[in-house]
């Protein structure tokens, strides 16, 4: 059987596109005794005004006593309207001259928010940022793997109608999204196919908008509807974010899985609280801070710190070493 070139040349393009629309993998192993310190913050990038340059500190003064792996970003890298370019100063304004305790030169996995959509969104995303600062990494969805756990990194600001149905209110860069379904679509396939296939101990999803929210953005309907379903079908364990400039910890009443706002990265909503069921919401908090998790094969703990360090609240969860065949 012979085939004709035009036939093999769109059968290569269709597997290229195939392999191109899977997440870009990264291997982040943990430490030699098989635990992982990562710290997470978000809505962050304010040239160190409104004490972005506080938290930044007891990031520092934390993550050293911790012992950091690494960091995430929760989205909003850069404010208002992200940045202008690669040569944009703001990247070394919000970011390299900011996060410059020895703890913190360490990796930093980023989403992007919606803010970030609102400037040159293809510039967060370009490598040359990394040879400006090493540290930088920044993809629209991902998968870090350190073996014990696995981080499923996913564009959140596209599921939102409202930055589609009221254009007017701002410019966003939809350049790599548009035709919009059709991105969506193959962002949750790819997404569930990744966590079906995964092995690890932990699964835990990042984005930037909230799923179950008690602050000011609320709960975010389009991750309810296509994302969440998604998460609970492939046993997702946590769900962590940012938006809210908020600190929260809320439970699902009908499945495990937790969810973490960690948004105090700088400009903090003060008496932003909207009613949660009392039983689901563990943890509130409405001003600046940052989130540490601290996890084994058989143990995972969050700790929330405000802009002194203080710790204000902390949640653990088990799971047995072997699991039952």
């Amino acid at each position: 059987m012979f085939l004709s070139l035009e036939l093999i040349t769109a059968t290569l393009l269709c597997l290229a596109i195939a392999v191109a629309a899977e997440l870009p993998l990264f291997q982040h192993p943990p430490k030699p005794d098989g635990s992982l310190s990562v710290l997470v913050v978000g809505d962050w990038g304010r040239k160190g005004t409104h004490n972005q340059s506080e938290v930044a500190l007891q990031m520092g003064i934390t993550g050293e006593k911790l012992e950091t792996d690494f960091i995430i970003s929760t989205g909003d890298n850069f404010y208002d309207d992200g940045l202008i370019g690669i040569d944009d100063i703001q990247f070394d304004e919000s970011f390299t001259n900011i996060y410059t305790a020895p703890s913190l030169q360490k990796q930093w996995y980023a989403v992007l928010g919606n803010h970030d959509y609102r400037g040159d969104v293809l510039a967060q995303l370009n490598p040359v940022l990394n040879k400006r600062d090493s540290r930088w990494l920044c993809h629209r969805s991902f998968i870090v793997d350190a073996e014990i756990v696995q981080f499923f990194f996913v564009d959140t600001t596209p599921f939102s109608d409202k930055y589609f149905d009221t254009p007017e209110e701002h410019t966003y860069d939809w350049r790599g999204v548009l035709p919009r379904e059709n991105y969506l679509s193959n962002l949750l396939k790819d997404l569930d196919s990744a966590l079906k296939e995964s092995s690890a101990k932990w699964k835990i999803v990042v984005g930037h908008h909230t799923i179950r929210s008690g602050g000011s953005h609320g709960n975010t309907v389009e991750l309810v509807a296509r994302l969440l379903p998604i998460l609970e079908a492939n046993s997702v364990d946590f769900y962590i974010n940012g938006h809210d400039h908020c600190l929260e910890h809320i439970s699902s009443h009908d499945s495990p899985l937790q969810f973490f706002t960690s948004g105090g990265g700088s400009k903090a909503w003060k008496r932003e609280f909207h009613w949660v069921n009392p039983k689901d919401m563990h943890f509130y908090y409405d001003g600046q801070g940052f989130m540490n998790l601290h996890i084994t094969s058989t143990d995972a703990e969050f700790k929330f710190y405000d802009i002194t360090g203080n710790l204000l609240h902390k949640w653990s969860a088990s799971k047995p070493l072997y699991s039952a065949i």
